[in-house]
């Protein structure tokens, strides 16, 4: 069973608890073909944490801006593998979260407390916040304000915050800001950003720490977006 058939079947959430599996649980019962299958181990029911608490802050985030449109649905879409089969459900599951009575807060709280403050895995759950947010063209400021909330709460400082802004948020982020390098730095400095980035996020690395395979697509994204920054600043040395 893949990742989205065992969140619609619901039974994860006896594992995960919290906001996270309490929406697991209504997942459950709005579903009538739901069965109730829950991973195998932990490290799977922290998969699907992950992937529960992006459909719930994305969906929250809608909320939070005023503005509901399917475009932040299709720009998960864009980023994370969901088969056509599943495309119904997971909407809908998308649109369960925007209602439950949880605040974002406590989404965030959890899985924070699932993968540790400041964890590399949480920068990309941001990344995927960031480009489902701008999914309508630009990010509203209630979304800046979201965002930052949610930043913070991941343990993140401000300085860290704009950094991924720069990034993320308009895709025009310095190649030095990117490997978070001073401009001027030398080329053993950019070489030892380089290569702990590229450590710390490469794809094989963040799945053993529990991204679903769902997401390797989004995850070897950031890995180029970090060999081009690199490639950009050796040229000049």
């Amino acid at each position: 069973m893949n990742i989205w058939g065992m969140i619609i079947g619901g039974a994860a959430g006896f594992a995960i608890g919290g906001p996270i599996g309490a929406l697991l649980g209504v997942a459950a019962g709005h579903y009538a073909e739901a069965k109730l299958k829950g991973p195998r181990d932990p490290f799977e029911a922290k998969k699907i944490a992950f992937t529960v608490a992006i459909i719930a802050l994305s969906a929250k985030m809608a909320k939070a801006d005023g503005i509901i449109t399917r475009s932040e649905i299709n720009a998960f879409r864009q980023k994370v593998h969901i088969p056509s089969e599943d495309l119904k459900r997971v909407g809908q599951f998308w649109d369960l979260a925007r209602q439950t009575p949880d605040g974002y807060q406590s989404y965030a709280k959890q899985i924070v407390g699932l993968f540790g403050n400041r964890a590399v895995i949480l920068e990309q759950l941001l990344e995927l916040l960031f480009f489902i947010a701008k999914a309508d063209g630009k990010i509203s400021s209630p979304e800046w304000e979201y965002l930052s909330s949610v930043s913070t709460i991941f343990g993140f400082d401000e300085n860290e915050f704009h950094r991924m802004a720069d990034i993320y948020g308009s895709g025009e982020g310095a190649a030095h800001v990117i490997l978070g390098v001073a401009p001027d730095a030398d080329l053993n400095e950019i070489k030892k950003a380089w290569r702990e980035l590229v450590r710390k996020n490469h794809p094989d690395k963040l799945i053993s720490q529990g991204l679903p395979d769902e997401f390797l697509e989004a995850a070897t994204e950031r890995l180029h977006l970090i060999n081009a920054a690199y490639k950009s600043m050796i040229k000049h040395k």
